[in-house]
C-alpha cells in the first residue's frame, strides 16, 4: 500500500467516523423531537378536557342564573309584596276617614 492510498483509507475512516457522530447526533434531535411532540399532545388534551369541564360549569352556572332572576322577580312582585304587608307587618287598607291630611 502506498502512502497515498494509506491516507486516503484514513480520510475515509476520518469521514465515515464524522458522517457516524452527525447520523447519532440527528438521532438524538430526532428522539428529543419526538417526545416534544408526544408532550405537546399531552398538554393539549389535558388542556381541552379543562376547557370542556369549564364550559359544562359556565353553563350550569348560566342555568342557576336565570332560575336565580326568576326566582327574584317572582319575590317582588306587587302581590307578594302587599301579601308579606299585611301578613307580617300588620298593614291595611287605610278606612277613609283615619286620613289625616296636612297642609304646609
Amino acid at each position: 500500500m502506498t502512502l497515498g492510498a494509506a491516507s486516503e483509507a484514513m480520510a475515509r475512516v476520518g469521514e465515515r467516523r464524522r458522517l457516524a457522530g452527525g447520523i447519532a447526533v440527528l438521532s438524538i434531535l430526532v428522539l428529543f423531537s419526538a417526545a416534544a411532540v408526544i408532550y405537546a399532545k399531552f398538554q393539549n388534551r389535558m388542556l381541552y378536557a379543562e376547557l370542556q369541564r369549564l364550559q359544562s360549569e359556565h353553563d350550569r352556572m348560566l342555568v342557576q342564573w336565570d332560575r336565580l332572576q326568576l326566582e327574584e322577580s317572582a319575590f317582588a312582585t306587587h302581590g307578594r309584596i302587599e301579601k308579606l304587608a299585611r301578613e307580617r307587618l300588620g298593614m291595611g287598607w287605610v278606612a277613609p276617614d283615619a286620613i289625616v291630611y296636612v297642609r304646609p
